[in-house]
């Protein structure tokens, strides 16, 4: 069960960083220049130009990725204390 689980997590985690960073990356390459997280204005203030993804939509994906990888973190560490414990009672000898 804890195999599936960290399975899921390091691959949901990373699938959503992947993508907010390498896969909307790519695309604001192919889409052209500006290259920039802001709205390219003019000398007036009038936008000329946006980036192709919001980057309020990347910025999400990599923090969602950062979150389930953090969860997966803490479970694993509350799982771990648990498994200690259960390695400690079984080599206790009996008398």
């Amino acid at each position: 069960m804890t195999d599936r689980i960290r399975t899921a997590a390091m691959a949901l985690g990373g699938g959503l960083m992947a993508l907010g960073i390498v896969g909307l990356g790519l695309v604001e390459v192919l889409a052209g220049k500006p290259y920039g997280a802001a709205p390219l204005t003019n000398e007036a203030g009038a936008v000329v130009a946006t980036p192709a993804v919001d980057p309020v939509l990347r910025t999400g994906l990599v923090l969602a990725g950062l979150a389930v990888l953090g969860l997966y973190g803490a479970y694993a560490a509350i799982t771990a204390e648990e498994t200690v414990e259960q390695a400690h009672a079984a080599e206790t000898m009996a008398d």
